[in-house]
């Protein structure tokens, strides 16, 4: 019998409607990447309107225009390379979507930043390079511009890599490189450079024990118990009342850009109060969301997402309040050079530039930052909301520490490192934890395959919950990251001080 038409061509047909197809996911895929560089473009041009008003009358107002754009694409190359460390975690658990991870980020970048991060911009401003050392103010303006110019750069590199990098050791790298070049190395401060590095040293690892410690309470008082549900009604709502009383504290004590400083004393009376009303509150949600959960770790996934939110929050505003002065640090020491009133008797650094920065960081992670989120999420270790709980809250923690005595630390170091400690501490905890032993002992090998970690010790010998491989890329990453911005910062300041001096 003859073929049809029809079934002649349709093999033809079906090849072309999957060209078509494809044609039309690569056109959305590319319009939309234009998009986000569109927004980007338009973003740096309302920066510039911004700085060009509130800088008028100053001789130097195209350059202080031009330095806030720099300062602007900093601030998104940080949101789309950093800000994913905040989030990365619970998105890797599985405890958030995409969407409600990059709002929460979003919006507690933005108060972090606004709200305390004066401190640390100003010891980026002035505390790594001596502005009274430059020979003059626009040495010291082309300085810093090509700090901005040469981190932001290779930071928008690192990012298409899919390479996490500390965009707080691009910045420092790039104002040591160009203060070194416009003055010499003596006018660098290398006591403050000391300090920070040290805090770079001890920061991730501080992140990694923090986390441990948090994880092993939980495996103590939760996970490893017979009614782990009924642990945890019990421990949840009381992790999440410390959470808010320990932010309310560092708010009330000096967390608000010196717009009210309560003393330490009433700062922490403050947190009490917070967290007592906050584990009130809490406490019948999570009955609430406990009521008809089976005792098996997957029902403690549920509880422990509310916690996980917050926490993702709170590392947010940590985020925004520490690094925001990679950006708007530089763009102050500009402007307090050019316009040296502004800097007179300590004042505070204006809105408007601390505004560059926190929106800036929010609309990079909005425009880029889901990429490098898979990867802290999903290739280091093996996340669930709890052990990303742990993740985050251990950050949170370094990072605010680090904001209250105004020192720029890394936060991907910090976060990394809090990734790696909970993955480490699972593999020791899980050789060697008695109460882990005994209770598998006493469930079979159920408990094992809940946990997706063998049962039997010798094949757990074998395997390990840690990649090894990403942390050597991810230290090298770290290593070059100063150099290669320190050198490419001294070589744009020579072409800009050859081009207009």
């Amino acid at each position: 019998m003859a073929n049809s038409p029809v079934q002649l061509h349709k093999p033809t047909l079906d090849k072309d409607l999957e060209k078509l197809t494809f044609t039309e996911q690569a056109t959305h895929f590319v319009l939309r990447s234009w998009a986000g560089v569109g927004i980007s473009l338009v973003f740096l041009l309302i920066t510039m309107a911004v700085a060009d008003s509130f800088a008028v009358g100053t001789p130097g107002v195209l350059v202080i225009a031009v330095t806030a754009a720099l300062a602007a694409y900093m601030a998104m190359n940080i949101g789309a390379n950093d800000v994913t460390n905040n989030v990365g975690a619970a998105v890797g658990a599985r405890a958030m979507s995409m969407g409600v991870a990059l709002g929460i980020a979003a919006v507690f970048e933005i108060a972090g930043a606004l709200l305390a991060g004066q401190g640390v911009a100003a010891t980026v401003a002035s505390g790594i390079v001596d502005p009274a050392i430059f020979p003059s103010p626009e040495a010291f303006a082309w300085a810093m511009m090509a700090a901005l110019v040469s981190a932001a750069l290779w930071i928008n590199i690192a990012t298409l890599a899919n390479a996490p990098i500390s965009t707080t050791h691009a910045i420092i790298g790039g104002v040591i490189g160009a203060g070194a070049a416009a003055s010499g190395f003596h006018s660098v401060q290398w006591e403050a450079i000391a300090v920070i590095v040290v805090s770079w040293t001890v920061s991730p690892i501080l992140g990694g024990v923090i986390a441990a410690a948090f994880l092993y309470f939980l495996k103590e008082t939760i996970i490893y118990r017979e009614d782990k549900i009924a642990a945890a009604k019990t421990w949840v709502p009381v992790l999440v009342a410390l959470m808010a009383g320990a932010f309310a504290a560092f708010i009330a004590n000096g967390g608000t850009n010196g717009f009210y400083d309560i003393p330490i004393g009433r700062a922490l009376l403050v947190g009490l109060a917070f967290g007592i009303v906050t584990y009130f509150v809490t406490r019948p949600i999570i009955r609430r969301h406990a009521e008809g959960l089976d005792n098996r770790n997957q029902s403690l996934r549920t509880l422990f997402r509310i916690p996980l939110i917050c926490s993702a929050a709170l590392l947010s505003f940590a985020h925004g309040a520490n690094d925001v002065s990679n950006a708007v640090g530089p763009l102050y020491g500009v402007v307090s050079a050019l316009r040296p009133g502004d800097a007179d008797n300590g004042a505070t650094i204006p809105l408007w530039e601390m505004a560059i920065g926190a929106f800036g960081i929010s609309l990079g992670l909005l425009l880029f930052g889901p990429r490098l989120i898979r990867i802290v999420g999903n290739q280091i270790t093996k996340l669930n909301p709890m052990r990303a709980f742990c993740v985050a809250l251990s950050s949170a923690v370094a990072v605010l520490t680090a904001s209250v005595f105004a020192i720029p630390v890394s936060s991907t170091h910090i976060a990394i490192g809090a990734v790696f400690g909970v993955g480490l501490f699972r593999e020791w905890y899980t050789r060697n934890s008695r109460r882990r032993i005994d209770y598998i002992r006493s469930r079979g090998n159920r408990v094992a395959e809940e946990e997706e970690m063998p049962a039997n010790p010798d094949e757990m010998r074998r395997r390990y919950l840690v990649r090894r491989s990403h942390f050597m890329t991810i230290v090298s990453a770290w290593i070059v990251t100063l150099p290669v911005s320190a050198v490419l910062s001294a070589i744009i300041f020579l072409i800009l001080n050859a081009l207009f001096t």
